[in-house]
């Protein structure tokens, strides 16, 4: 792996490098389709980072020969209007037209990117593969037994589940710097470290705790009045499981911590900040020598000396993270054709 030069202690590593290694991905499956997926933002909001967002990835996709409509409507159109007023309506919409195959909605609305409630469901219950059929079921999926869950490979007749953009490209992130052990078994690749991350919005910050931890490492998800402690629920012998029991992977268990942020961030190999605020910053001097810091907010929330104490200093991740959200788009259509596709 290639790494940039660097002054002082730590590396700085550009997100394009990590990009680059989904881009060719996103190219070939692409090149397969009958025809581009359609993706439909709505932005109802007059902020600008949130327009910046939407137009960049309104840019990547075309680019990339996906299909992308910006519908604005609220506050996004006029200041006399709301924040999000007009996205029900919107939404409607887009589900409405079957040449629709994702809706991406661009704040201020503290949902898991608009996810789909099955997918944020899998999320939470750790559920990694399902059938596609499932997702035209009111009923929750059924997931794989565990035995077929020993890697990432989806088991026959299943497909992988869809995970939100912001906090599956932070994972890549962490797996492209080798924070995440590749020896070790699937499911467990994070197991032995120690992560912080900074802001449990239903956005990035939580969704994020519980894959990290549902992976093997210990996660304090820190807010602005309590930090939590994510870990991974132990297994239980075989024997005492019942069948429902074994179809999950152990996911997460959360605890209040009584730690504070200094504390927490004393101990961590990765530090994840995503503060939307450009006063915000996290203390070099509290940082573990050593560590590697992620910034995901537009702002930056690490002081300009972080790399006298991080090994590795990942700025931004926006590039990552619009080539997870095309991938994600590609995977839905793909979902979409094979649930609608007659049994054999």
């Amino acid at each position: 792996m290639a790494l940039p030069a660097h002054e002082g202690k730590g590396l700085l590593l550009k997100a394009d490098p990590i990009a680059a290694t989904f881009r060719d991905e996103v190219k070939t499956t692409l090149a397969q389709c009958t025809r581009p997926p359609k993706l439909v933002g709505i932005l109802a909001t007059s902020s600008a980072p949130s327009r910046s967002y939407a137009e960049f990835t309104k840019k990547q996709c075309a680019e990339l020969g996906f299909e992308f409509v910006l519908k604005e409507t609220g506050a996004a159109v006029s200041s006399d209007l709301g924040e999000g007023d007009g996205v029900e309506e919107a939404i409607i919409e887009a589900n409405e037209d079957e040449s629709v195959d994702g809706i991406m909605i661009v704040s201020p609305f503290k949902d898991v990117e608009g996810l789909h409630v099955k997918f944020h469901y899998n999320l939470y219950h750790n559920i990694r593969f399902i059938e596609p059929s499932s997702l035209l079921s009111s009923v929750p999926p059924i997931p794989p037994t565990v035995a077929a869950l020993e890697s990432d490979q989806p088991p026959p007749g299943t497909v992988k589940s869809i995970l939100p953009c912001t906090p599956l490209a932070i994972v890549k992130c962490l797996e492209y710097v080798r924070v995440y052990n590749s020896i070790l078994p699937y499911g467990d690749r994070a197991y032995g470290k120690i992560i912080t991350v900074i802001n449990r919005s239903e956005v990035v910050g939580r969704p994020l705790a519980a894959l990290l931890s549902n992976d093997g490492a210990r996660v304090f998800s820190v807010d602005i009045d309590s930090i939590q402690e994510y870990t991974k629920r132990p297994r239980v012998a075989s024997s005492t499981e019942s069948e429902a029991t074994r179809r999950y992977h152990p996911r997460h268990v959360v605890r209040p911590s009584n730690l504070t942020l200094q504390e927490c961030l004393a101990q961590s190999d990765v530090v994840v900040s995503a503060v939307p605020s450009a006063t915000y910053k996290v203390k070099t001097e509290w940082l573990k020598d050593g560590c590697v810091c992620v910034n995901v907010a537009s702002e930056k929330n690490f002081e300009k000396d972080v790399r006298e104490k991080a090994s590795l200093y990942i700025p931004t991740i926006g590039k990552v993270t619009i080539l997870m959200l095309l991938r994600n788009l590609l995977r839905l259509q793909q979902y979409k054709q094979a649930s609608e596709a007659p049994s054999q």
